[in-house]
């Protein structure tokens, strides 16, 4: 039994313990084909590998939002795209938690691949993954996926409101804390509302040997600005690397300037998941004495 009322904190102690809940999803197989049920990692979902070819998702009832995003944005990119991503195969509800069975991909994650590769071909997969982010940016928005998302005027009002705490309480240097109300009078990027993903990151990658081969988990998507969805690869992979960060502008057919770069750095603040000690992987970056020397710093030539 799984509860139908839960919090992310009663959440996470229910996610460590398999033994509770791929029981559940063990119903969840076998009526769905059956076969062959192991845990997988999950993130903020659920999840268990089902034989060597599907994939189920269980999220919970305060996720639900996620998961009809989800829902919607899987076939609308199957396909479409020189990636492949998730076939949807199914969906449901089992005691109040929505799930998804999708096709599995074949590949390796990036996360642990990185590391061993050369920078040449570290360079090569940012220019791939632009490229997979112009391509979707550049996919039509149906009508029928604008109210599952916020509008981007509404989001950004939020994340404006929650900024300051969360930066706080994520660990934000105090100099800089000291500067953010004032940095954040500045210009955000814009553009038009295009389908964002919200995963171009290593975690939601996949590759076989130096190529990518597949791409995952959109629950958190949004619509706005396509620059939404440069950070994640311009924070995780490339901060600190002119040649990397040259890539990835390549692939996604873009050039910047010192005011393009602040005005990512801060959308990166305003992130729905902002926490810049846990996103920007460049050594020192605390000791920036500005926002502007930072953005330097992380994205400069």
């Amino acid at each position: 039994m799984l509860p139908t009322q839960i919090d992310d904190d009663a959440f996470d102690a229910l996610q460590a313990d398999p033994a509770v809940w791929l029981p559940v999803l063990r119903q969840l197989a076998d009526a769905h084909g059956g076969g062959p049920l192991q845990p997988g990692t999950g993130g903020s979902v659920l999840v268990a590998l089902l034989g060597s070819d599907r994939v189920i998702k269980l999220y919970p009832p305060f996720l639900r939002g996620h998961f009809a995003y989800e829902r919607a944005v899987l076939p609308l990119l199957a396909g479409r795209l020189a990636l492949p991503t998730p076939a949807l195969l199914a969906d449901g509800a089992h005691q109040g938690w929505p799930y998804l069975v999708m096709g599995q991909l074949a590949g390796t994650p990036l996360t642990a691949a990185w590391p061993g590769l050369a920078e040449a071909d570290k360079c090569a997969l940012l220019r791939t993954l632009g490229a997979l982010a112009a391509q979707v940016h550049a996919l039509p928005v149906p009508a029928s996926l604008r109210p599952l998302a916020p509008a981007w005027p509404d989001f950004i009002a939020r994340q404006r409101q929650q900024c300051a705490g969360r930066q706080q309480r994520t660990g934000l240097p105090a100099h800089l804390l000291a500067q953010l109300g004032a940095f954040l009078q500045g210009p955000l990027p814009e553009g038009p509302a295009v389908l964002l993903t919200g995963e171009y990151t290593p975690m939601n990658l996949l590759v076989q040997g130096t190529r990518l081969s597949g791409m995952f988990d959109f629950g958190d998507g949004l619509l706005g600005p396509p620059a939404y969805d440069w950070l994640g690869p311009l924070c995780f992979l490339a901060a600190g690397q002119p040649a990397r960060c040259a890539a990835w502008l390549q692939g996604v057919g873009a050039d910047w300037d010192a005011d393009v770069r602040q005005r990512l750095l801060r959308l990166l603040l305003l992130h729905r998941y902002s926490c810049l000690r846990a996103q920007i992987a460049l050594p020192g970056w605390q000791q920036a004495p500005s926002f502007e020397a930072l953005a330097e710093l992380l994205w400069g030539n």
